[in-house]
């Protein structure tokens, strides 16, 4: 009865457009044709997505040219359209009512990785940018991705010690020098990460630069393998 009197006050609609919709927690079929899944064949390493299938295990050129310090990234769906709009509508209008559905399809994009994982961690902010901003939501992400599948959530094995500059607007050079050294494990996390397999979420994957240094952070205190898991990843277009 309650949820009748929820769905009579709260009707189900679009998560971007707000179309009435069966159910909560869902797009409407017009924005779910826009959103440009990231499926198989793609690239095991990068999750760069193969114009053309190139045969088991075949790897990327971007990969064999620039070894990423993680292990593998995983990702929902290109930067772009409904999914660019889903990531700043969490992001910058505090819609954290987007984060379990987002959550759930990251969930389905690294199934193996998680099922394979011992725990769950976020790209930390800053303290000051988190009291600015009061949430993060990437840890927000994070929080619905380890409940969903069942994993621990590591709120604190993580964190960040220098307070940087956004990255938006910087070149893939000057990204990589504003974050790096911007990470650490305190001391008291360690046994939570030394030995372990770790899916480390964040919102998007553009240079991989904040993702980066996050990982050499979690090697250093001895991660044993570190899935890059986010929603979306800027690319210019299929392999």
């Amino acid at each position: 009865m309650l949820r009748g009197l929820f769905q009579l006050v709260y009707p189900p609609a679009c998560a971007h457009c707000h179309t009435r919709v069966a159910r909560h927690r869902a797009l409407c079929p017009a924005c779910w044709t826009d959103l440009r899944l990231i499926e198989k064949p793609y690239c095991p390493i990068l999750g760069l997505p193969f114009a053309h299938h190139p045969g088991e295990d075949m790897v990327s050129p971007q990969a064999i040219a620039h070894p990423p310090v993680f292990d593998r990234l995983r990702s929902v769906a290109l930067h772009e359209g409904v999914a660019r709009h889903l990531v700043h509508d969490l992001k910058y209008r505090d819609r954290v009512d987007l984060a379990p559905m987002m959550a759930g399809w990251m969930v389905r994009a690294a199934s193996t990785e998680i099922a394979q994982a011992d725990a769950i961690l976020a790209v930390p902010l800053h303290r000051m940018r988190m009291f600015r901003r009061m949430f993060n939501q990437s840890a927000e992400l994070a929080r619905h991705v380890a409940e969903q599948a069942g994993k621990p959530f590591l709120a604190h094995a993580l964190v960040r010690r220098k307070r940087t500059q956004q990255q938006v607007g910087l070149t893939a050079n000057q990204r990589s020098l504003n974050v790096r050294g911007a990470f650490q494990v305190p001391e008291g996390a360690a046994p939570l990460v030394f030995g372990k397999r770790l899916v480390l979420v964040d919102d998007v994957y553009t240079t991989g630069a904040t993702v980066s240094a996050a990982t050499s952070a979690l090697k250093k205190a001895g991660a044993a393998d570190v899935t890059v898991l986010t929603f979306a990843r800027a690319l210019a277009g299929p392999i």
